[in-house]
Order: structure tokens, then sequence, then C-alpha cells
């Protein structure tokens, strides 16, 4: 498909609607047997362009068409593939341009819906099968059987090693995400922990897109009030929300799904979720929990200038009201 040829689609379409533009240049791209990369970079554009302005219908289609395409473009596949679940279902089943680090932030950022969707890929990755399997039955997991373990489990300083090598990145977060869920299934064997509990009321707030009802569930776990919990997620850094869930010994895991739920944006590639995984492994947990002490003991201080500030401002209209009856007199 050359330029001329979206030129005459889009000279075509202009007499009409966009959707039609945004239909045709879909169904001739998959006519094709196998685009050039100019290709799929051009259909991307012309097709991102128009989206926001296609009905649900013709999202569906095209979701439908590009599931069955070997070469689709990927920046539509990943953008179709945040719609609802009743469009973009065909691409979380079929489509191989999403990735499984794709996958796995699709389901912190869209629960459920999403999750049972991708539950139904064939060959799906164990670590993102199990996953899912926490977010339906998460009491019952630990019944299922245990993940298949690394042939050879490569130390850290080995895997840093690889982080220069083209190509390794997105590999090497699979076999990190791989290992710590196989090791978190062995720390939350006792099915009534404590700590399960709390990660169990931190993830299900966090997927309902409300950041309000998490930010309490942070607070009631962190024994901070609200004031003070607030600020952990309304940065544009996961920096703080890293603290307190290291602080909470949650997984990595873990921790990954709910910082990907509440910062959605700051992942959109698999170095950006290495350097999470990274930063909360290398973050010792007696400085994280030294840190949320502090945010106690700063919140406790807040309170009690709160308190004393009423008393502070009587006495000052007091005196207020003593230099106004002197200078009446």
């Amino acid at each position: 498909m050359s330029s001329s040829d979206f030129r005459q689609i889009a000279i075509r379409g202009h007499s009409g609607k966009g959707e039609r533009l945004f239909r045709a240049a879909i169904t001739a791209f998959c006519s094709l047997p196998r685009p050039s990369r100019r290709e799929i970079a051009q259909v991307d554009d012309l097709t991102l362009s128009l989206l926001d302005g296609v009905s649900v219908e013709s999202r569906r289609f095209v979701a439908a068409a590009l599931s069955e395409c070997e070469y689709p473009p990927p920046a539509l596949v990943r953008r179709l593939a945040e719609e609802p679940v009743s469009i973009a279902a065909p691409l979380l089943i079929r489509s191989s341009a999403l990735t499984d680090i794709d996958l796995i932030a699709l389901i912190g950022r869209h629960g459920l819906p999403h999750a049972r969707a991708i539950a139904r890929r064939k060959d799906l990755h164990p670590t993102i099968a199990s996953l899912i399997r926490a977010l339906e039955r998460p009491t019952l997991v630990q019944k299922t059987e245990p993940l298949e373990q690394p042939a050879a489990t490569q130390p850290a300083e080995a895997t840093d090693k690889t982080d220069a090598t083209p190509g390794r990145a997105a590999e090497e977060v699979r076999h990190r995400l791989r290992s710590i869920m196989a090791a978190d299934r062995k720390r939350d064997s006792a099915l009534n922990a404590p700590a399960g509990s709390t990660y169990a009321k931190l993830r299900e707030t966090a997927l309902t897109g409300n950041v309000t009802f998490f930010q309490t569930a942070l607070a009631d776990a962190l024994e901070l009030d609200f004031a003070a919990a607030r600020p952990l997620t309304d940065g544009s850094s996961y920096s703080s929300l890293l603290v307190a869930l290291r602080a909470l010994d949650v997984g990595e895991d873990k921790a990954f799904l709910i910082a990907v739920a509440i910062f959605p944006r700051l992942f959109p590639h698999p170095e950006a979720i290495r350097l999470f995984l990274s930063r909360y492994r290398t973050l010792h947990l007696d400085v994280a929990r030294r840190k949320v002490e502090e945010w106690k003991a700063e919140s406790l201080s807040q309170a009690l200038d709160r308190i004393a500030q009423p008393a502070n401002a009587d006495a000052r209209a007091s005196t207020r009201d003593r230099l106004a009856g002197i200078k009446a007199s």
C-alpha cells in the first residue's frame, strides 16, 4: 500500500464520513500479505487520527479484523486494547501484537473484564494465568498447581549484565515476574494471613479506578490518617507509593499490579517495569518502615497544630476585642 493509495481512500472518505475512511483503510491493510514497516506506520498514523471520531461498531469491526492480522499496526492495537472489553475482546484473545508485558499492564489498568478475555488466549504465559486466577479467586490461588520453576535462576548480578544486550529487556522482566510470583506463592501459604487480606483490599480498591477508595484502604493499612495517605498517590511519581507498599511487605509482582493500576501512564514500556522492580527489590524493608514512621510523626504533629490553632485564634480574637473596647472608651 503506497501513500497514493491512502490519499485515494482519504479523498473518497471526505465525501462521506471519517468512519468510512477508517474501515476502508483497515480493510485494505488487512488484505496485504506482508506489509512493510512504512505501510504499518502509515496505517497507524491514519487510523489513530480518526479513532476518536468513529462509532463503537467501527471500533469493534476493526478490532475483530486486526485480531486475525499477522502483522497488525501495533499502536492501533494497543489503543484498541484499552477500549471496553466488548470492543477489545478479539484482540485480547488472539492478537500477537500484545506482548506479555502489555497483557499484564492491561490487567492492572482494567481488572477482571480484560483479565477474563486474556485468560482465553492460547499458550498464555503461566505467570499471567496465575495472576488472573489470583484476581478471580484470591483465597483459592494456593490450591492451584505450583508454577513451573525456571531451569536456572540467574543471580541479580548476572541479570544486570544482560541489560545492555539488545532485545533482552522484555525477557528479563518476564524472568523476574516468573521467579517473584513463585516466591510469593511460598511466602503467602497461610490463607488467612493479615498481609494477604491487606493486599487483597489494596488490590481490589486499586482496580476500581476510584483513587479515593484506594487512598482510604492505604491509610488503613499504614495506620495513617487520610490526609497523610492521599499525597502518596496524588503526585506524578510512584516513589512514595513504592515505599508504602514495601513497608507493608507486599510482594514485587503484587506491588507492580497496584502501581500500574494507580499510575498506568508511568509504565509505557518494559524498561519502565524493569526499573520499578529493580527499585522495589533494592529498597530495604526496615528503611521503608522507618519512612512510614516519619510520615506518622509528621501527621501527628500536623494534627496537634490543628488542635492548637482554634485556641490561639480565640485568644487573638479576645485580644482584639479588648483593644477595640479600649479604643471605644
